[in-house]
């Protein structure tokens, strides 16, 4: 391992993890050729929980310093953003495998305890992204990848115009209707205090913006929510609709888990009215899931009773997983809302029920702030039938995110209210910045984004439009507090620059129907967002377009000069670790990984002034090519080509690539022997790989795999490795 590598392949978790030990060797000796070290950082749940407890080098800091220099080139594959169920699980995996750390305290007694509980709360949630994403985002499909799926295209549920699926929002009380913001004239530092009839308590101290920085905060009204959520319940019971509900409590770490809270609590209310004392007595925390609850209720006969008796009550439920009985509101990572209502729309507005059939959907979305983005997309449908992937153009994606700009939910600034009061945010010179009166149990919050990612993300913005000639829309509404507070960023220099006839800015709804609109004639467009709705729409676009968002290329120019090329997302990982552990067969596609390569390797060249880097960079691009055109992708059925195939045909296909190329005669000399050996021992090389499926897969551990057991499994062909070294 070197201290200064030219570019890290970040270590993560689930399938990503896996398939990277098959695929990390071979682009460890393809970038041998052009003098390119590649080191690993460990990001992964485990890695991060082990370097706050053990002596376990904290490779997040590390990156997230390094990140911040010219010299950066990081290829960061899906990691784990922790639920606190998933996070208890892995700590007792790494406890079972004899690591001393401490359990996860839900109720914080002793100093111990409390100090614990700090550093899993830093661990839990979207903590790696905030950290590693020093620059905004661009996002979109490579050519290739649109090419294939237009070609190829997925299948579509049928829409019809008398379906029930509706989206169901709070009109008042919620996050979007009580937001206040302001942009500050100078530096500052701001204290976040509760002042109730009992004094004031200082919720958060010491916040310090730049200048320039949009500050905005918010709360969510607990009663308000709670009255939304049984109204929602009785209206789903008379449509004859599943309820699902639709959260991100990964990336709202603080906010999202809460609000899944009240809804657990909203359905099992005659439970909670008749036995309160009694679960509180049993540690039932509501924000831990429907899962947790039964859990801690098994053997209490009069309380499962009754949970059945509301359960038989309620309307039927959108289920995470039929055969096994796991619903909508079972673990609040399962459902998240970027993966979960793309996937529904492009099913035709169908959701699983516990039948195992698919049924229209009342899909839940408390906050108003984005839900209209669904809302919109599912009336566009109903009015206009499903999107032809076949001749639909592109939706591509400018966001706002570097230096945690819109980070909504993060523990930070974000807090569960105690008592009724008023929170106030007040900055050192005593000016009241932002001020709400509050009740118990309401849930408020700040947020901010600084004044430089905001004027790079306006400029990454015209670059692309340039770039592409699309129609470039700010998907901004002028009577929403804080996009206006954009929106007298954005005009400006859209005006300095000349550009500002290339350019709409529209609400997300409008917005909405204008892309699905263009796309639907054949044309792109491209999305120009803040964060949370990057996040929302690099899912829901891709998903409709390619069937996936796993095979987007996304690149985050880093603002000292760097580079992060991010892979594609990880939603569908969980149950591909477990196809593989029952079956020895992995169907996670590596194509996000391919595109990220390939972007890594050129701006490398580019960087470095390395012309072997980037004649590497095309030849993957060749390489991801020849893997769409010859159908090399994994296949979903056991006894079927899985991940492991379409590594040796990517290192195959990218050998040949660089055999062929004139550019650099050695380096072709070079590969020449490879690409020979690979292609005469296909069918030795694909038999060993066929052999290793179809019985159970040992790799030591879900969140720590053991890496000797992990690479036995994934690294099957004995003829394979020898030729690959």
């Amino acid at each position: 391992m070197s201290t200064t590598p030219d570019i890290v392949y970040t270590t993560v978790d689930e399938a990503p993890e896996l398939a990277s030990a098959s695929l990390l060797p071979i682009v460890r000796r393809f970038a041998l050729a052009a003098g390119i070290s590649i080191d690993t950082k460990d990001i992964s749940l485990a890695g991060r929980i082990l370097a706050a407890f053990t002596d376990h080098p904290d490779d997040l800091a590390w990156l997230g310093d390094w990140v911040k220099t010219p010299e950066a080139n990081v290829i960061k594959l899906p990691n784990i953003s922790a639920s606190v169920p998933q996070l208890d699980a892995a700590i007792k995996e790494l406890q079972a495998q004899g690591f001393d750390i401490p359990d996860y305290p839900y109720d914080p007694q002793t100093d111990a305890e409390k100090a614990a509980r700090a550093k899993y709360d830093t661990i839990k949630g979207s903590a790696v992204n905030p950290v590693l994403r020093e620059g905004n985002s661009d996002r979109r499909a490579a050519p290739a990848v649109k090419k294939f799926a237009q070609n190829n295209p997925h299948r579509m549920g049928d829409w019809s115009s008398d379906s029930k699926t509706r989206v169901a929002s709070m009109e008042d009380g919620d996050f979007f209707s009580n937001e206040a913001s302001a942009t500050l004239d100078g530096a500052a530092t701001a204290r976040i205090v509760l002042e109730t009839a009992n004094g004031e308590t200082v919720l958060k101290d010491g916040v310090s913006y730049p200048a320039g920085t949009v500050v905005d905060a918010t709360y969510m009204s607990a009663d308000k929510l709670d009255a939304f959520l049984m109204d929602e319940i009785e209206k789903t019971k008379a449509d004859g609709t599943l309820f699902s509900l639709h959260m991100k409590a990964t990336m709202m770490k603080v906010s999202d888990p809460i609000i899944f809270g009240h809804a657990v609590k909203a359905w099992l209310k005659p439970v909670f009215d008749k036995h309160g004392a009694k679960l509180d007595e049993l540690g039932v925390d509501p924000n831990g899931g429907l899962g947790a609850l039964l859990a801690k209720v098994e053997g209490h006969d009069e309380i499962m009773a009754d949970i059945e008796a509301v359960r038989a009550e309620r309307p039927p439920m959108y289920m995470v997983n039929s055969d096994k009985g796991i619903t909508n509101l079972h673990v609040p990572s399962d459902v998240i809302i970027d993966a979960s209502m793309p996937a529904l729309i492009r099913d035709g507005g169908k959701g699983w029920g516990a039948d195992n059939g698919q049924h229209d959907t009342t899909c839940v979305i408390p906050d108003s702030s984005y839900a209209p983005v669904y809302d919109e997309t599912i009336k566009f449908f109903k009015e206009n039938g499903k999107l032809d992937p076949a001749t639909a153009g592109t939706v591509q994606n400018i966001g706002l995110m570097a230096q945690k700009a819109e980070e909504y939910g993060s523990h930070p600034t974000t807090f569960e209210i105690p008592e009724a009061g008023t929170v106030k945010m007040v900055l050192e010179d005593g000016t009241v910045l932002h001020s709400h009166t509050v009740g118990k149990g309401d849930i408020w919050r700040a947020a901010s984004a600084r004044k430089a990612p905001i004027e790079d993300w306006v400029n990454l913005a015209i670059d692309r439009q340039r770039a592409t000639g699309y129609r470039a829309i700010f998907w901004l509404d002028e009577n929403r507090a804080h996009d206006r507070e954009l929106i007298a960023y954005v005009k400006p220099i859209l005006e300095a620059k000349g550009v500002a006839d290339k350019f709409e800015i529209m609400a997300p709804r409008e917005a909405t129907r204008a892309s699905l609109e263009t796309i639907t004639k054949g044309d792109s467009t491209i999305a120009i967002t803040g964060n949370v709705l990057r996040d929302y729409l690099t899912d829901l676009f891709p998903i409709l377009e390619l069937a996936t968002s796993a095979k987007m290329l996304s690149i985050v120019k880093l603002m000292q000069g760097g580079g992060l090329f991010e892979t594609g997302a990880g939603g569908s990982a969980p149950k591909h670790v477990q196809q593989l552990v029952e079956q020895n067969h992995l169907r996670w596609d590596s194509l996000g990984e391919f595109c990220a390569l390939a972007e890594s390797f050129k701006f490398f060249g580019e960087a470095r002034d390395n012309a072997r880097a980037r004649i590497l960079g095309e030849a993957v691009e060749t390489a991801t090519q020849g893997i769409l055109d010859h159908d090399r992708s994994p296949s979903r059925k056991v006894g079927e080509p899985d991940n492991r195939d379409s590594h040796y045909w990517f290192a195959r296909y990218w050998a040949e690539a660089l055999a062929s190329q004139s550019d650099d005669t050695d380096l072709a000399a070079e590969f020449k022997p490879i690409a020979a050996a690979l292609a005469e021992n296909e069918d030795k090389i694909v038999s060993e790989l066929a052999a290793a499926q179809g019985q159970p897969a040992e790799i030591g551990g879900y969140y720590h795999p053991d890496a000797d057991k992990r690479a036995a499994v994934m690294r099957p062909s004995s003829t394979l490795n020898e030729i690959i070294g």
